[in-house]
């Protein structure tokens, strides 16, 4: 018997490769631009960063330096009114005074109480964060003041901000410190190094 009528063909040759298609080009690539268009726009707008309210657990925390260097608003001692920013940045300095204030509205914001000024507005949603701890002085806290940062880390995110003098001279136009990454990552900030 011959290999004619068999299903075995002799006349295509061995080194042509073919390729099936698998339906219509648009499905392998997706659809294409004419030349010259601009690429299209998405139908949202892309998505701001966070706000974040910066409130002080104390008188001299450093609220309005933060909101000033990493952005944000400035509530002082007062929680964020409606038109302000929902997310709340505990703050406090490094010293004994400061560090127990940060503890006792954690307990207060905890229990809904109004640890602060102005009692909030349970309508408006409030969330506590973070506590950010700003350096009293230069240098190594002592070890009491380290245990005390240790209590409020078992109980919420803490980002510690270093000792700055261009800030004591008023000096806010450079980028923040370095130590500082992921609290700028938090407020949408400048993460530049100084």
């Amino acid at each position: 018997m011959t290999g004619e009528g068999r299903g075995m063909r002799t006349d295509v040759r061995s080194d042509v490769r073919t390729e099936r298609r698998r339906g219509p080009e648009i499905w392998l690539r997706g659809p294409v631009a004419a030349r010259g268009d601009a690429p299209p726009k998405p139908d949202h707008a892309p998505t701001p960063p966070l706000r974040r309210s910066f409130v002080g657990a104390h008188g001299g925390a450093g609220t309005s330096t933060l909101a000033e260097v990493y952005g944000g608003r400035d509530c002082g001692r007062d929680w964020p009114g409606p038109a302000d920013p929902r997310s709340v940045l505990l703050v406090a300095r490094t010293h004994a005074a400061g560090l127990g204030a940060a503890l006792r509205a954690l307990d207060a914001f905890r229990r809904g109480e109004a640890p602060l000024g102005r009692a909030p507005d349970p309508t408006l949603g409030l969330r506590l964060d973070a506590v950010v701890l700003v350096a009293d002085a230069p240098g190594r806290l002592p070890r009491p003041l380290a245990e005390r940062i240790k209590a409020i880390e078992s109980a919420i995110e803490v980002h510690r901000v270093p000792w700055v003098p261009a800030w004591r001279l008023g000096d806010l136009a450079g980028a923040p410190p370095r130590e500082t990454a992921a609290l700028a990552g938090l407020t949408g900030g400048a993460a530049h190094p100084r």
